[in-house]
C-alpha cells in the first residue's frame, strides 16, 4: 500500500504543469514522453498523487474547519487515497482504465491545490497564468453562459480546451 507522505528528508517539488500534462494526455490515451508502458504511466500518476495530496492537505489545514473549500479539498484527498489503494481490474484495457481513474483524481487534486494556493491556471491549456502573461476572463471570450469561471492566456483564446 502506498503512503501519501514522502520519506523523511525527501523534498519533491510540486510541478502542477507536468502533473496536468500527464493527466490530460492520459485521458486522451497518450503516453507522456519517456513513459513506455501503461504500468510506467500508472506509477508516474501515483507518484504525482503521492506528492500532491499532502500539499493539498497542508494548504487546506490553514482554512477554518467549517470552510467549504477546505472540506471539498480534504474530500478530494480522501478520494485520491482510495484510488491509490485500488488496483487495476481484470480483463483487457484494465491498466488504461485504472490510469484514467488516477488521472481524473490527479486533475482534481491539481485544481484544489491551485485554488488553495492562489495559482491561476489557464482554462484552455492548463498552464499557470503568471502576472506577466496576457490573460482575459473566460466569460469575456466564451458563450458558455457564465457556467465556467476563470482566466485564459490571451494566446489561448481561440485554442480548443484539452479533452478530459
Amino acid at each position: 500500500m502506498s503512503e501519501l507522505l514522502p520519506s523523511e528528508g525527501a523534498v519533491q517539488a510540486v510541478d502542477i504543469t507536468a502533473m496536468r500534462r500527464a493527466a490530460a494526455g492520459t485521458l486522451r490515451g497518450q503516453l507522456p514522453l519517456g513513459i513506455e508502458s501503461p504500468a510506467e504511466l500508472i506509477l508516474q500518476l501515483r507518484t504525482y498523487m503521492e506528492v500532491l495530496a499532502p500539499e493539498v492537505e497542508r494548504a487546506a489545514a490553514g482554512l477554518p474547519r467549517d470552510d467549504v473549500p477546505r472540506y471539498c479539498a480534504l474530500a478530494c484527498v480522501g478520494e485520491a487515497r482510495g484510488k491509490l489503494r485500488a488496483q487495476p481490474g481484470t480483463g483487457p484495457g484494465r491498466d488504461a482504465a485504472h490510469a484514467r481513474r488516477l488521472a481524473r483524481s490527479l486533475i482534481a487534486l491539481c485544481d484544489h491545490y491551485a485554488a488553495l494556493t492562489g495559482q491561476a491556471m489557464c482554462l484552455a491549456c492548463d498552464r499557470e497564468i503568471h502576472t506577466t502573461d496576457g490573460a482575459v476572463s473566460y466569460d469575456q471570450v466564451s458563450n458558455s453562459g457564465g457556467g465556467l469561471t476563470g482566466r485564459v492566456h490571451s494566446d489561448c483564446v481561440n485554442a480548443p480546451r484539452p479533452r478530459r
